[in-house]
């Protein structure tokens, strides 16, 4: 008889989110067994290390949100465990423009947010962005965040990596979640057991949640989003140049990224994918997964839930590259529109729908009992959050176990 091995504590998913939930389990119970399960032959294969590397500042999301207590935290412990392990961070700020009067009344709610959130906001006249970037084109007034900066997600996620399997976590590549039974959780590499299960399986997430009894309202809707890279020089932008965004759902618009190199690039785009991770042609294409998201995805576009068909049709656009390029430079005063390369690698945003409502869900959801727990819509800014939001993941486990 084979006696599986056994482990306390089980994380499906080696992104952010299941490593730093890692190190604070190893961090409150150090004596406990952790193996995180990885479908991919490395951590960070999909959102984690497809991110734009931008530690936002938590000016967008409203006040009672999760999102707004741990954006804030999270920019300044990501920032601190940057600078403590000697990893590259560009503090290169953010300013958010405007076109016209109209989104000058969007910018003064993100003022709002912004202040009821305790987060660094300033505005700053025309005249005075020329101190930040003198190419940066707005309306008036635009607003700075000074806090914003940018990391290479890649980077951070192998130093978490290495921090966590120090301390005597395991991870197995290649080895992917198939299903359970009882405590024991069986995968294309056979059997394993454990006394508690986490889900942060990401795109996934909502699979696992469901053979668990949770998250039965909803679905996962895949949106593409794509970079391209400034491939003439690193100076003609200094910082992040954002526009105004549409708050009623979770994607920013086209922007100026600064990367922790200096490098210069804009997107992302917000395209409505077809299948889970569908990053180029027909790779990784799953005729299951096609069928279910075309499905939610004709629902949405028929009764225009979100404004779904209006965004489908202009993220569709972005493929062209002068209208992605186009949408870029009404933020800025002067840029070589033939100065940009080559598209990067897209990174799929695994976004969290309402089945019963059809709406995008815009926050944190975390549901579970005493035996699992699954994070079911880690979406951006998951990167910045991820510090306390691992945090808040292991408290919320103690309190359903009556302890860790």
């Amino acid at each position: 008889m084979i006696l599986m091995k056994h482990y306390s504590y089980l994380i499906v998913g080696g992104g952010i989110i299941g490593l730093t939930i890692a190190r604070e389990l190893k961090r409150k119970v150090s004596d406990k067994t952790i193996v995180i399960l990885e479908k991919e032959a490395d951590i960070a294969q999909h959102s984690s290390g497809r991110n734009s590397g931008v530690l936002h500042a938590g000016f967008y999301y409203s006040a009672d949100s999760l999102k707004a207590k741990f954006t804030r935290d999270g920019n300044r412990a990501m920032r601190e465990y940057c600078e403590t392990n000697g990893l590259r961070i560009n503090y290169c700020g953010k300013v958010i423009v405007a076109n016209d009067e109209y989104e000058l009344k969007g910018l003064e709610e993100l003022k709002r947010r912004g202040d009821r959130n305790g987060v660094e906001l300033y505005w700053k006249t025309e005249e005075e962005l020329m101190e930040i970037d003198p190419n940066v084109k707005t309306h008036k007034m635009a607003l700075y965040s000074p806090n914003t900066a940018s990391v290479d997600p890649i980077e951070v996620c192998n130093a978490f990596k290495q921090e966590v399997t120090a301390k005597g976590v395991e991870i197995r590549y290649n080895t992917q979640f198939k299903n359970h039974d009882g405590n024991t959780i069986h995968t294309n590499n056979g059997s394993i057991t454990c006394d508690y299960l986490i889900n942060a399986a990401g795109l996934y997430a909502d699979h696992i949640a469901h053979q668990y009894g949770f998250g039965r309202k909803y679905t996962i809707i895949p949106f593409k989003g794509i970079y391209l890279k400034y491939a003439e020089n690193k100076t003609d932008i200094a910082t992040n140049i954002y526009p105004v965004p549409n708050l009623k759902n979770p994607f920013l618009g086209v922007h100026f990224t600064k990367t922790v190199d200096n490098s210069i690039k804009i997107g992302p785009t917000a395209i409505p994918a077809f299948w889970r991770e569908n990053y180029k042609g027909f790779e990784r294409f799953r005729l299951g997964e096609f069928l279910q998201i075309l499905y939610y995805e004709a629902k949405l576009f028929l009764k225009n839930s979100f404004n779904f068909r209006s965004l489908a049709f202009e993220e569709m656009k972005k493929y062209s590259k002068s209208v992605f390029i186009g949408l870029s430079l009404k933020m800025v005063k002067k840029l070589d529109k033939d100065g940009f390369g080559h598209f990067l690698r897209p990174g799929i945003r695994a976004q969290l729908l309402n089945k019963e409502t059809l709406e995008l869900v815009q926050d944190f959801v975390l549901e579970g009992d005493e035996r699992s727990m699954h994070v079911l819509n880690a979406v951006s800014p998951a990167f910045t959050c991820s510090i306390p939001f691992a945090k808040y993941v292991v408290d919320q486990i103690e309190q359903k176990r009556g302890g860790l």
